[in-house]
Order: C-alpha cells, then sequence, then structure tokens
C-alpha cells in the first residue's frame, strides 16, 4: 500500500497522526506522512515520532522504500520497534523544512532567471545550486541576482496543480531538467506554479508566496564543464 504524501497538498503541515505498516530497529513505514522523502535534490526530512506510551523516536531521515512507493522513516538501530497497527504521531522539524522550501522556491525562480536547460541541483538549508547547460559564458552575478529579487519582490503565490501524463507528455516544455525527469506512470503528474512566472513539474516542498523566500544572493557561478556551469544561491 503506498504511503499517502500530505505535503504534496499542504507543506505547512507540521504535525499529524498516523499508524505503523511496518518496522525494524532502522525505520518504520506508516500509513501516511507529512516528511518529504530525499529526492530531486532536496534532502528527506527529520523530526520526531510520538508513540502511544508517550516514548519519542528521533527520524534522522527520510527515503523512499525499495519500491519507490512507500516511505521509510530511518532511526538510529537499536532501539524499540513498535508493531503494525500502532498509532503515533509525526512531528516534523519545522524550521529544517521550511529553510528548504524557501531554497527550493529560489532555484525555480533562478531557473526563471536563467531560462537554459537544467542538468542538476541541490537544496540545502540556507542554501541551493542549479547546473545549466550554457553555451556562452560571461554571466554576471549580481545581474542575476538582481532579477532574482525583483521576482521575489512580487510576492507572487505559489501553488500546485495536477495534469496528466498524456498533458505532460503534450507539452515537454515544462520540463526544465535534463538528468531528472518527472515521474509518469501513476496517470498524473504534479506541478508547483508561480503566479505569472514559472510552471513546471516538481515533487518538492514550497513556500506559498515568493515574499517568504527573503533576501537571495547569487554568491557564485563556476565552470563546470565546456558548458556547464554551477550557480550557487545563498538565503539571508
Amino acid at each position: 500500500m503506498p504511503t499517502d504524501l500530505l505535503y504534496r497538498d499542504d507543506a505547512y503541515l507540521r504535525e499529524t497522526e498516523a499508524r505503523i505498516v511496518a518496522a525494524d530497529e532502522t525505520g518504520f513505514i506508516l500509513d501516511r506522512t507529512l516528511f518529504y522523502a530525499q529526492g530531486g535534490g532536496q534532502p528527506g526530512d527529520r523530526g520526531r515520532l510520538v508513540r502511544e506510551d508517550g516514548s519519542e523516536v528521533a527520524i534522522l531521515d527520510t527515503v523512499y522504500g525499495p519500491d519507490k512507493t512507500t516511505i521509510l522513516h530511518r532511526v538510529a538501530a537499536g532501539g524499540p520497534v513498535p508493531s503494525p497497527g500502532e498509532s503515533v504521531r509525526l512531528m516534523l522539524d519545522w524550521p529544517l523544512r521550511y529553510a528548504r522550501m524557501r531554497v527550493h522556491t529560489a532555484l525555480h525562480l533562478l531557473s526563471v532567471a536563467l531560462p537554459y536547460p537544467v542538468t542538476g541541483g541541490s537544496i540545502g538549508d540556507g542554501e541551493g545550486r542549479l547546473d545549466f547547460d550554457i553555451p556562452d559564458s560571461g554571466l554576471d552575478k549580481d545581474a542575476v541576482t538582481t532579477r532574482l529579487r525583483e521576482m521575489i519582490g512580487q510576492d507572487a503565490a505559489v501553488s500546485v496543480c495536477w495534469i496528466s501524463d498524456e498533458e505532460l507528455a503534450a507539452n515537454p516544455g515544462l520540463v526544465k531538467t535534463m538528468s531528472v525527469k518527472p515521474p509518469m506512470g501513476s496517470g498524473r503528474v504534479r506541478l508547483v506554479a508561480i503566479e505569472g512566472l514559472d510552471l513546471q513539474p516538481c515533487g518538492g516542498t514550497h513556500v506559498g508566496r515568493t515574499g517568504e523566500i527573503g533576501v537571495a544572493t547569487v554568491t557564485a557561478i563556476e565552470k563546470k564543464g565546456k558548458q556547464n556551469r554551477r550557480v550557487r544561491v545563498s538565503l539571508a
């Protein structure tokens, strides 16, 4: 049974009730979760799981299970193992998640400021980067920073919608990433829309308005190959 991914519809959800589906000493699978599982350059969430007896278990990382439909909440080995069916409460490390939401949304805007194919990326807690396939050098950090801040200052709404696999196939221009393709096969694909600025497939977590990103600065533009440029962004 696939894990119900609550963060896809509400990235601001910080706590939720859930039930244990399977568990061993290294991790737990639940029927539902608000924890983002590592993928697309975004690390897995951390937080706590509160059991029926009130004891707490630290969630160290969150990853997809081998079947790619369930989410494994990894814990330190050697602790108690709950039984399937036990009710628990999940509590997200919210400051960490929110920092990553801000960075992730900033990187979407960076892909607007630099409209080139994206070859890779990484999301940190207060910084991130995208790699671009750019035929020409000479990018100016200050110019890109100015454009990025202009878009952030619009305080544009960020929302989620869904389209079918067929609709995405008919609109290949929506996909900006060369190395990571959006998951298809389930019948629908999740899109993240930044009002008036951007629309692209993405399974990650984002802030509700661009103004929440704060002050963004392009800190480095690095040459990583004949046509590959790595652009790093830091948030204040």
